[in-house]
């Protein structure tokens, strides 16, 4: 059985790779593995080790607290109104990437243009 951890780790590495633009094949030859070991450190199958957590931390070029960022107790996580795994999905990281690709003064356009539609909603 996978352990929470784990998952929230596995799920960082995944969401700084693909907010980097970064495939598990590239990831894995910085690290020195095979890109399946990726795979499953990113579903939380396997568990990283703290000296590969190290090398990973420093291929997606972050700090190892960032794979640790976000850890909530399972209470905090049950009275949110934004899902847990937000940044975990794939559409939302597409999201944000395509945002931060948009010149500042349309992006605060959207921005204000997305809050209001929240509002309404």
């Amino acid at each position: 059985m996978t352990h929470p951890v784990d998952v929230h780790v596995g799920k960082r590495i995944r969401h700084r790779r693909w907010l980097i633009g970064m495939t598990q094949q590239q990831l894995a030859e910085q690290v020195g593995i095979k890109f399946q070991q990726i795979q499953k450190y990113e579903t939380g199958a396997n568990r990283v080790s703290a000296s590969r957590l190290w090398d990973i931390s420093d291929a997606l070029d972050v700090p190892v607290s960032f794979f640790f960022e976000g850890l909530e107790t399972e209470e905090n996580e049950r009275t949110s109104d934004v899902p847990a795994d937000l940044m975990g999905d794939k559409e939302a990281l597409d999201l944000v990437r395509s945002y931060y690709s948009i010149p500042e003064n349309q992006r605060r356009r959207l921005f204000d243009l997305a809050r209001v539609l929240s509002d309404v909603a």
